[in-house]
């Protein structure tokens, strides 16, 4: 039987409470559902990437053929390849639920003529 979560006076006690207590006590996680709060901006953080010149050449020319920002692309071919890791090594329940793009940017053999 699970332990009852208390009721808390304030944040600063809720917070001080589950700091050190073990959520599997209070909680049933296998019967947890993800949700999605899709009226939060996404928190991003900015990094810096070095990419072979050729690389970079390849994701611009890539953009460019596509209408998207060069930036968008990597950001989207990342996440593809992510979610496509994360579904052979990881179980279904806990598998990324963002919203997939509508357009795939998988490399084309299609020629272009320059």
């Amino acid at each position: 039987m699970r332990r009852q979560i208390p009721r808390f006076v304030s944040e600063d006690e809720e917070r001080a409470f589950w700091a050190n207590a073990d959520s599997t006590e209070h909680i049933d996680w296998n019967s947890a559902e993800r949700i999605a709060f899709s009226n939060l901006a996404p928190s991003v953080r900015t990094i810096s990437l070095r990419l072979p010149e050729h690389l970079l050449e390849n994701v611009r020319f890539l953009a460019n053929r596509n209408d998207v920002p060069y930036q968008t692309l990597l950001k989207m071919l990342l996440s593809e390849k992510v979610d496509e890791e994360l579904a052979k090594r990881t179980p279904t329940r806990f598998v990324s639920t963002r919203k997939s793009t509508k357009r795939s940017f998988r490399t084309s053999t299609k020629k272009v003529s320059g």
